[in-house]
Formats: C-alpha cells, sequence, structure tokens
C-alpha cells in the first residue's frame, strides 16, 4: 500500500481527484444495487418479470449509451461530461428513495443507467489525456480505488439499510452528490480536440475500425469473466461451505490481492514486458483460474479452497491485462475520438459479457445449492484461454499498436 500512496502523490491533481471519484462512485453504486432487487421484492412487491424489467432497463441504458458517452466526452470535454454523469446518478438514486410507482422506478433506472453511460468513458478518456506517459498507472491506480469501492459500498449499504432501504437510496445519492461538487470545484477543464467530422462519420470510422474491432472482440472475455465473480464463484463457494458468509471471503481476498500488487505488478510489468505478452498472461491467468474448482475437494474451508483459488487468479489476471488493455485503447484513435473509441470497447464488451454470462447460467440450470457442473467452469476458462490465444495472434502480427515508452522512473516516496 505504501507503493499505491506514493504513486498517487506522483501525479497530478486532476489524476488523484478522478481515482478517488471512482472509490466514491464505486461506494455510492455498491451501496444500493445489491440490495435493490431484494427491496422491489420485499417492499415494493413486484414480480419476478418486473424487477427484471427495471434492472434490464438500467443496464441497457448503460451499456447501450456508452458511444453516445463516449462521444459527448470528445465533442463537449471530458471534464462536462463527467460532472454530468454524476449529477444523474444523483438524481437518479433520489428517485429510487422517492418513488415506489413503476414509472418512478424504470425513470430512476434510466436515469442512472445513462448516469454510467457518460461517466464511465469520459473518465477514461480524461486519464489518458492526463497522464499520457504514464497511463497504465494511471489505469491501474483507477482499478484500485474500484475495488476498493466495491467492497466498502456493500458495507455501508448493509449498514444503512439497518434503517431502510430509502435511508440508503439517499446515502448514495448523497455520495454522488458530493462527487459532483468536488469535480466541479476542482477538476480542470482539458483542450478539447474535435475530429472536424460530423458525429455519424466519427461513429463510421470507429465502427469500420476493423483493427479496433478485432481488438475489442479479443479482450471483451475480459469482462464476461469478471462478472463471474457474482455468478459461478459464489454459487460454488456455498455449495462447498454451507454458509453465504463464504461469498465474502471471495471479495475480501479479491480486493486485498488488488490493493496489495496492483501498483507494484504493473510498474514492474510497464519496463520489463510487452504490452501484448502482458495481456496474454493475464487472459491466460483469469482462464486457467477457472480450471481450480474441477480439482477433487473436501467440504467446508477446504472445499472453499479451490474456489478462492480461481477468484484470487481471476484478481490477478485482471491486474496484469486491466491495465494494459485501457492504456492501449487511445493508440487506436486518432485525435477527438478517444472517448468514442472507449465507447465502443464497452459497448461491445458488455454486450459480449451478458451473451457469456447468460450462457453459463444456461449450462449451470438449477443451480439451487447445488455444484456447479463442469461444463460452467470449461466455458468460462475457455474463454480466457481463447482470449489470450487471440492476444497473442494479434500482438504477433503487429495490430496491438507499438509498444508505449516503459515506466521506469522511480516514484518519489
Amino acid at each position: 500500500m505504501t507503493a499505491t500512496w506514493a504513486t498517487v502523490r506522483s501525479f497530478p491533481l486532476p489524476v488523484r481527484l478522478l481515482v478517488v471519484n471512482q472509490l466514491g462512485v464505486n461506494i455510492g453504486f455498491y451501496m444500493l444495487l445489491p440490495y435493490l432487487a431484494g427491496y422491489l421484492a420485499d417492499e415494493v412487491s413486484l414480480s419476478a418479470a418486473l424487477i427484471g424489467l427495471v434492472l434490464g432497463v438500467r443496464n441497457l441504458s448503460q451499456q447501450g449509451m456508452f458511444l453516445i458517452g463516449g462521444s459527448a466526452a470528445d465533442r463537449l470535454g471530458a471534464r462536462g461530461v463527467i460532472i454530468a454523469g454524476c449529477a444523474l446518478r444523483t438524481v437518479g438514486f433520489a428517485v429510487f428513495a422517492l418513488g415506489v410507482s413503476l414509472p418512478a422506478l424504470l425513470a430512476a433506472s434510466v436515469l442512472s443507467g445513462l448516469a454510467g453511460a457518460l461517466f464511465n468513458p469520459a473518465v477514461r478518456a480524461y486519464l489518458a489525456q492526463a497522464a499520457p506517459d504514464r497511463r497504465a498507472e494511471a489505469f491501474a491506480l483507477f482499478n484500485v480505488f474500484a475495488s476498493a469501492g466495491a467492497l466498502l459500498g456493500p458495507l455501508v449499504g448493509s449498514a444503512l439499510l439497518l434503517v431502510d432501504f430509502t435511508a440508503a437510496a439517499w446515502g448514495a445519492a448523497a455520495v454522488f452528490a458530493a462527487l459532483t461538487v468536488a469535480q466541479a470545484l476542482v477538476l480542470p477543464p482539458q483542450p478539447v480536440a474535435r475530429s472536424g467530422q460530423a458525429l455519424g462519420r466519427d461513429w463510421r470510422e470507429c465502427l469500420t475500425d476493423r483493427r479496433f474491432l478485432v481488438f475489442t472482440l479479443a479482450l471483451s472475455a475480459m469482462f464476461a469473466l469478471q462478472n463471474q465473480l457474482y455468478l459461478v464463484l459464489p454459487v460454488q463457494a456455498e455449495h462447498a461451505t454451507g454458509s453465504p458468509a463464504a461469498v465474502a471471503a471471495l471479495f475480501v481476498a479479491s480486493t486485498v490481492v488488488t490493493l496489495a500488487g496492483q501498483v507494484p505488478l504493473t510498474r514492474w510489468l510497464s519496463g520489463r514486458m510487452l504490452r501484448g505478452t502482458a495481456i496474454t498472461v493475464g487472459m491466460a491467468a483469469m482462464g486457467s483460474g477457472f480450471l481450480l474448482p474441477l480439482l477433487p475437494a473436501g467440504t467446508g474451508l477446504v472445499g472453499l479452497l479451490p474456489v478462492l483459488g480461481a477468484a484470487v487468479l481471476l484478481a490477478v489476471g485482471v491486474m496484469i491485462a486491466q491495465p494494459f488493455v485501457l492504456e492501449l485503447i487511445p493508440g487506436f484513435a486518432r485525435a477527438g475520438l478517444t472517448g468514442t473509441y472507449f465507447g465502443l470497447f464497452y459497448l461491445v464488451s458488455g454486450v459480449v459479457a451478458a451473451a457469456a454470462t447468460t450462457a453459463v447460467g444456461r449450462v449451470m440450470g438449477d443451480a439451487d445449492g447445488a455444484a456447479v457442473p463442469a461444463g460452467a467452469w470449461l466455458l468460462c476458462a475457455a474463454l480466457g484461454l481463447a482470449s489470450a490465444a487471440a492476444v497473442r495472434l494479434l500482438h504477433r502480427r503487429h495490430r496491438l499498436g507499438p509498444r508505449p515508452v516503459p515506466v521506469d522512473a522511480e516514484v518519489p516516496a
């Protein structure tokens, strides 16, 4: 953690603000969203179909609008789009606190989803411009603070739920309101380099960039496998131990590994390994981790070890690959299109992740306390290993762009 804080201090104020901002974003998000389905079922008394509609609308509003959010960052400036996204999520979560009718819940879902579609690509485009020579390190820090927020958010939310869901919703809205004000006061604007053509031509240029589309498809498995921290891994952990508390152990282990190792690992790899090689190793580690639960194991804590090992390898793989993936994306885009390229990357990755998770869910069937079938583990492993092979092929064909300058400078203590 000492290296992490030293690295934070070595960056200019805008980068420091945005990585801390991501801590707040994930705290606010995970204070509310993990408990939303239960609230809709138990307190609002919605049917399973309507709960699925509300949650699906939120997801579609975010995933389906990433391209628009990225283009808005390119044309209007990332700073304004980041602030607007946080403000919209403030309103969306406040509506969750105020409204129990289906139209109000759908409106809250649309607003909170659109908010994510705005600030997610905008934040990454801003970071890419603010730290052009240290992008991998900046995105590594981003991952550290995001992971910490994802762990702390549910803890804060569960404490507020002792009052009621409305308290959790207002608390989450307050977090985003504070982030909105902080960014409006402190985050400086960046020069806006527009593409010089109509929006439709921007999208056409991005959507017809075969080199980037192949890169995006090859790496979309990264998000599909990350999603399994919420599906196959917790199901197997609870089956092995018979206790829901085992699920918390997965999240704690994953977060602790990320907090302790992300920044030193990224710095070490930056000067010693080609980007394509590092991403290949990371994706192979993610995929290989899903083979561990196929090993014979007992029950109780012993039975948890293979699942815990899979969660740790998943975290390590993400730590290796993700900063370099995000570092490479701006290299595909010409001036004025960085946000658009980030938006397309997240749009495609979200669609692939949803399809992959659906496929894994079908293979699992109705688990309901049973062990996750071998087919689900093999499918996840195949996704990761196929992605590693695809990245390796792109690397050998020089399709990942030039290697950035290694980060060799010492970080001040």
